[in-house]
């Protein structure tokens, strides 16, 4: 595939061209994830697939790292927009119907593009390092849904299980998790902090176990394995039983 330039096309053809290249230089970079790794990822490779020039393909992207950056915001976006969308068909007031439909959505988006989940949740890749600028708005929008159905939590009379920190330890964990976040209340009660943090990070390694093939021959068991974990990590949140 030979695009021409796009100086030589309309504005708007032009604009659309460009969109149309940088959806298809994702699309084979999302092969070459699948198929090689983040870390052996080339734009060389890349632009012979599509029949570029190395030349050609540095207009649309400057370097492995911008075309690393762009396919992590991708793939942060996609499983936001599932779990946003699973959570959506549940009733406001359901708050564990919510976790549940989360916690499934995020699993099956996972399932479906393991690549992709490795390259946001999995370890990361050697010489790189993510500008925060960029990935943070789309790296935070799932916990920012989860955050919120805490709060609702809360508000609905839930206690999370106190964690067992000294009082010191506990508030050093609450200012690493917060960063620059607003300081709400109900939102950031301490526990609250500490019990979604504690959630998210069993929800994920539950995930990571299965997408990772380190969770054994389970084949029917493995969902409703999750189903208790997740179960578990919603009591730890509400403080149920």
């Amino acid at each position: 595939m030979d695009q021409p330039p796009d100086a030589a096309l309309p504005f708007g053809a032009r604009a659309r061209h460009r969109r149309a290249v940088e959806t298809e230089i994702l699309s084979v970079a999302r092969r070459h994830l699948a198929e090689t790794g983040a870390a052996a990822l080339s734009l060389r490779a890349v632009a012979r697939d599509m029949g570029l020039a190395p030349s050609a393909l540095y207009r649309y992207v400057e370097n492995r790292d911008e075309l690393l950056t762009r396919l992590i915001v991708a793939a942060f976006d996609a499983a936001a927009a599932e779990v946003e969308r699973a959570e959506s068909r549940i009733d406001p007031d359901d708050l564990p119907g919510r976790w549940r439909a989360m916690a499934h959505a995020l699993r099956a988006w996972a399932l479906a593009h393991p690549h992709e989940y490795a390259l946001v949740y999995g370890s990361p890749v050697p010489g790189y390092h993510a500008p925060g600028e960029l990935t943070t708005p789309s790296g935070t929008r799932v916990i920012a849904r989860l955050m919120a159905l805490y709060a609702d939590a809360a508000a609905a009379g839930a206690r999370p299980r106190p964690a067992p920190l000294a009082p010191d330890a506990r508030a050093a964990v609450v200012r690493a998790l917060l960063g620059d976040a607003p300081q709400e209340p109900t939102a950031f009660d301490p526990d609250l902090v500490l019990a979604g943090a504690t959630a998210w990070m069993l929800l994920l390694g539950t995930i990571s176990q299965e997408v990772f093939g380190h969770a054994g021959n389970l084949g029917s068991a493995a969902e409703p394995l999750f189903d208790a974990s997740i179960a578990q990590a919603w009591a730890i949140v509400t403080g149920e039983n």
